[in-house]
């Protein structure tokens, strides 16, 4: 597929070899507004229905991977117009990695939190740099939602830790568990990335679709319903007030 130009922040291309970047990069902190996430919902589900392409490599510029949702614009909107826009744009976005017909690769670097974990806990196969952590600050921000994502990468008692202490884990703890694959050097990130990728790549791309699909016909639990699940306490507490009185203090 040709090069997509820049849309909320989410830039697409391709090589020759039938890899495709789907590229996050939204300063200062890739926390995506709720058309962002929409956006890359989108991009994701085209790299996908694109016969030629035969991996998927999700990655970031900036200061860190991704940092879940734009706080500032659910709290300068005076309903709940936005809340439901990010919502329903975040299980778009998880959806498209999980539903994508071909292998997911995430590369993570510095932060991956809220959302962030919602992209790579569906991902496929996670590479990871020294300085990457992994976080759900969800309790400290009025909301809940994708413990659904980090129990794909976490043993269930520090799913419930990380949960009530929003307290991240490391790219090495995620390397011990076996959730991460690999953890290099920042500089050699997007390197080791598609070097997996043409690892991938280079197989049988009928074979490679055959095994995504079956992967996902055998898992465990539907991620995306237990996520729409935990996203109903978030408009609970929304509703409550709760969450309001949480998110004013975001950022102080």
């Amino acid at each position: 597929m040709p090069a997509v130009p820049p849309t909320h922040g989410i830039t697409t291309s391709a090589g020759d070899d039938g890899v495709v970047e789907v590229v996050m990069d939204a300063p200062p902190v890739n926390a995506l507004t709720a058309a962002g996430w929409s956006a890359l919902a989108a991009a994701l589900t085209a790299a996908g229905a694109d016969p030629a392409t035969r991996v998927v490599v999700l990655r970031a510029e900036g200061r860190g991977f991704n940092a879940g949702v734009d706080i500032k614009e659910l709290q300068a909107c005076p309903d709940s117009s936005a809340l439901i826009g990010v919502n329903r744009g975040c299980a778009a976005a998880f959806a498209a990695v999980y539903d994508c017909p071909v292998p997911v690769i995430a590369a993570v670097h510095g932060y991956c939190l809220g959302g962030g974990i919602g992209l790579v806990g569906n991902a496929d196969v996670i590479v990871a740099s020294t300085d990457a952590t992994f976080g759900l600050p969800e309790v400290d921000r009025g909301a809940l939602g994708a413990a659904t994502h980090l129990s794909r990468l976490v043993p269930q008692h520090l799913v419930r830790a990380m949960v009530y202490t929003a307290k991240p884990a490391t790219a090495a703890q995620l390397r011990a568990f076996g959730s991460v694959h690999s953890v290099v050097e920042r500089a050699d990130l997007r390197a080791t990335a598609l070097g997996l990728a043409g690892q991938i790549a280079a197989k049988s791309p009928v074979i490679i679709r055959a095994a995504k699909e079956s992967l996902n016909g055998i898992d465990p639990w539907d991620v995306k319903r237990s996520y729409r699940y935990e996203q109903g306490f978030t408009f609970e507490l929304t509703l409550s007030g709760v969450a309001d009185e949480v998110r004013a203090t975001f950022g102080r």
